[in-house]
Formats: structure tokens, C-alpha cells, sequence
């Protein structure tokens, strides 16, 4: 008789793990065409290699097409453009106009990768966008906007800038507004932006908000901007993705450069994001791994923007295999083969150390996070590991290892300090002969100086 028992309960365990089975395949089977998306946009997705919606498009595509506003919470790489881009061109197929839709972005790159993806959807159909961003010539901006593109892309700033100078261009005939990772516009304090750019489109609109975290501040946004929301959380906890190996290295903040050129060494092969606090600081390291001999390229805010892209699209072509940059990348970029990210120095806000690692382990890949934890910055990563709910594993090192690159780091720490105290005063110099100091060919390395006396003839020049 027990072993009757015995036999039996496995079996109804099989038939409960059948039914789960048939459960995710009903999910998994989903496809854009059951969402409701025209045949011309499912065709779009299958060029992209878009097999199958996922979670947050489940949820958000249906209800955006029958006409409802949107919030959506969803961890970083979750397919949320697509979630928003869809429903729009849908729509636009329906009744073409022109000033269609507006997206708001909190950084000038996410708005240029959100309208890549607008003209890959909607190549076939002929979708026109603009993006109009800070740090690039308004002129020529104002002409993409004569044209009247059905979708702009914009930063708040700079398209405020538009609306109160440039002739002819209003919002008044807007359809659809989206905010794009919401939390990070209002916490760049565009508030006031967001305020004005609200006065000025059409109450009689549809409205998408996403946001990887829901702060105070979105819950307010919320209240002022949409009508009767359909909120479609994938995740209503702060996540990060399973398929993220997530460490800490605990270490002196003096042997921080030596432990990052160590762990680099460990893992070459892959590529690295390094996140670090400040412009300055990223480009020293920038700088300190360059005198190593390691492929780096710096983004920070303080590069003129067409570097800024130049640093992303050599990353993204794997001319590089590690960028340093700080926050301004952390939202939203979307590198495929990041393999490894690198929080040299410790964020502050724990919520965005969900977007920093989120650069990693993107659409179902693997991936791995190591963070750098000084004596400094005990409590903050604690708040971290609170905020995940997770206790991270030491990244195995071995110290002995780690001592023996200090004497060629501090080397290169001292030229790197020279580098850019020499760019500073150049800067200085020639305000408006600006050259290209801060890229990768232009830095002067140390092979020149060691070879001797070859930068004074350059000056001289």
C-alpha cells in the first residue's frame, strides 16, 4: 500500500508540472499577430529577428491598441521600446499624420537608439523621425522639423527650445506622448520641462509611461498626465535578471586601478562597461588602462556629442572591448555584447546600480556584474544587497597575483595624471580650437614619452 502511495504522489507532481508546462507554452506561442499587430509590422519584427513578444509586450501591446494609457514597470532589456513602438505605428498605418507622436528620453544616445528602432519597424512603411537633442547644431534640426517626421524623439531641454523658437513648430496636433524611462527625466530634474511640454499638447491624447523603477515623483507625473492608466508591471520588485552573475570585490580604495587592470587581465576575452562617479574620473582611467595597453574609450558628459556617438559605435563594433563611462550610460543603451560590467566606483542611488548591471545579461543572454566596494562605501552597498534582496558572492582573486601589477599601475597612474593635466591646460589655451584630445587615437600615450623628447617638437609645431 505505501508503495502505492509512494508511487503516486510523483505522478501527480508530473501532471501539476504538465500543466505549468501548458501554461507557459500558451505564453510562450504568443505571437505579434495575436497581439493584434498588422501583418506589415509582424513582418517588421521578423526581419528584426523578433521571434516571439515579450512579458511587458504582452501585456502593454494589446491594451495600447485598444486605445488605452499606459504605465509600464519593466526591468531594463525587456523589449519596452518595442512595447511602445508597435502600438504607434500601428496606429499610424490607421490614420497617417504627420507630428504623429512624441517620445521624451532623459539622454541624448537612448534617444538615438529609440529611433533606430522606430525606422527598422517601420522601414517598409516609410516612418520619418527626428531627434532632437542637446550638444547638436539646432539649424539643422529645425529643417528635420519643417519637414513635419511623424515621430520625434526628443530631450526635454532641447525641445522646449524648439517649441519657443522655431517658426512653425507646434505639438498642437499630437497623438501619442511617451516617457521613456520616466524616474531618470524627473530625477535629471526636467520637471520643469516636462511641465511646460505637458501645457502644450493636446489634452485629447494617448499617453505611455515606462519606467524601470516607480518613484514618488513618477506616481505624481502619473496623476497629472494619464487617463484611467492600465499599469502593466512585469516586475513589481526591483529586479535584476536571472542569468546575472552578480559579485563584489571588498578592497583598499588605493588599489582600486590595480584590482580593475587585475580583473580585466582575468577576463579578457570579453567586453567590459566600467562605470565610474565622474567625467574626470572616468577619463584617468580611460587614460591609465589606454598606458596599459588596453583598448579603452571613455563617455561622459563632458565629450561633445558626435564623440560621444563615435565612442558608442566603436564600442558596438567591437573596435573597443571596454567603455568607462558614467550614468549617462546606464539607462536604456542597448549593447548586445556586453559581457561585463565593472561599478568601479559604487553608485549612490542603489536604483541605479539595477541600471548599470541591466547593460549586462540583456535578452535572455548571460552576464556578469562585479562590484568594487572600498572602506568608503560599506553602508552603500548594503542598501544595494537590500534593495535586490540578495547577499552577493566575493569575486575570487588571488591577492598575491594583484600585488605584482602595483608597480606598473602606479606608473601609469603618473602619466595618466600628466595626460590630463596637460589636456586641461590645452583646453585652457585653445577654448575655441577645441582638437580631438579625448579619443582614442587622439590621446598621446606613453610610447611618446618614453621615447623622448617627442612631444616638445609637437608643441612646437
Amino acid at each position: 500500500m505505501a508503495a502505492s502511495e509512494e508511487h503516486d504522489s510523483p505522478e501527480e507532481s508530473q501532471s501539476a508540472a504538465a500543466a505549468a508546462a501548458v501554461a507557459a507554452e500558451e505564453e510562450e506561442t504568443k505571437t505579434f499577430k495575436d497581439l493584434g499587430v498588422t501583418d506589415v509590422l509582424c513582418e517588421a519584427c521578423d526581419q528584426l529577428g523578433w521571434a516571439k513578444p515579450t512579458k511587458i509586450q504582452i501585456e502593454a501591446i494589446p491594451m495600447a491598441l485598444q486605445g488605452r494609457d499606459i504605465i509600464g514597470l519593466a526591468e531594463t532589456g525587456s523589449g519596452k521600446t518595442g512595447a511602445f513602438a508597435l502600438p504607434i505605428l500601428n496606429a499610424l498605418l490607421e490614420t497617417p499624420q504627420r507630428l504623429f507622436a512624441l517620445v521624451l528620453t532623459p539622454t541624448r544616445e537612448l534617444a538615438f537608439q529609440i529611433s533606430e528602432q522606430f525606422e527598422a519597424l517601420g522601414s517598409s512603411i516609410g516612418v520619418q523621425c527626428a531627434v532632437i537633442v542637446g550638444g547638436i547644431d539646432s539649424m539643422s534640426q529645425s529643417l528635420a522639423l519643417a519637414k513635419k517626421p511623424h515621430i520625434v524623439i526628443a530631450t526635454p531641454g532641447r525641445l522646449i527650445d524648439h517649441l519657443e523658437n522655431t517658426k512653425g513648430f507646434n505639438l498642437r496636433a499630437l497623438k501619442y506622448l511617451v516617457m521613456d524611462e520616466a524616474d531618470r527625466i524627473l530625477n535629471m530634474d526636467f520637471e520643469t520641462e516636462v511641465d511646460k511640454i505637458l501645457k502644450v499638447i493636446p489634452r485629447d491624447r494617448k499617453t505611455f509611461l515606462f519606467s524601470a523603477t516607480m518613484t514618488k515623483k513618477v506616481q505624481k507625473l502619473q496623476r497629472a498626465a494619464l487617463k484611467n492608466p492600465v499599469k502593466c508591471a512585469v516586475s513589481s520588485k526591483y529586479q535584476t535578471v536571472e542569468k546575472l552573475q552578480q559579485y563584489y570585490l571588498f578592497i583598499p580604495s588605493k588599489f582600486k586601478d590595480t584590482y580593475l587592470v587585475y580583473i580585466l587581465n582575468e577576463l579578457a576575452g570579453n567586453s567590459f562597461m566600467i562605470f565610474c562617479s565622474t567625467c574626470n574620473n572616468t577619463q584617468r582611467t580611460a587614460l591609465l588602462l589606454r598606458n596599459l595597453g588596453f583598448t579603452a574609450i571613455p563617455l561622459h558628459g563632458q565629450m561633445s556629442q558626435s564623440k560621444r556617438l563615435g565612442s558608442l559605435n566603436k564600442f558596438k563594433a567591437k573596435a573597443r572591448s571596454i567603455l568607462l563611462a558614467t550614468d549617462v550610460a546606464s539607462r536604456g543603451l542597448d549593447i548586445p555584447h556586453v559581457d561585463v560590467v565593472v561599478n568601479f566606483d559604487i553608485p549612490t542611488h542603489s536604483k541605479d546600480y539595477i541600471h548599470r548591471v541591466g547593460r549586462t545579461a540583456r535578452a535572455g543572454r548571460s552576464g556578469k556584474a562585479i562590484t568594487f566596494v572600498t572602506q568608503y562605501d560599506v553602508e552603500l552597498f548594503q542598501r544595494i544587497e537590500h534593495l535586490i534582496g540578495k547577499k552577493l558572492p566575493v569575486f575570487p582573486t588571488q591577492d598575491d597575483e594583484v600585488m605584482m601589477l602595483t608597480e606598473r599601475v602606479t606608473e601609469a597612474q603618473r602619466f595618466a595624471r600628466m595626460e590630463l593635466r596637460e589636456h586641461g591646460e590645452k583646453k585652457k589655451r585653445s577654448r575655441e580650437d577645441a582638437g580631438d584630445n579625448d579619443d582614442t587615437e587622439g590621446a598621446i600615450g606613453v610610447r611618446n614619452k618614453v621615447a623622448g623628447g617627442k612631444m616638445k617638437k609637437r608643441k612646437g609645431r
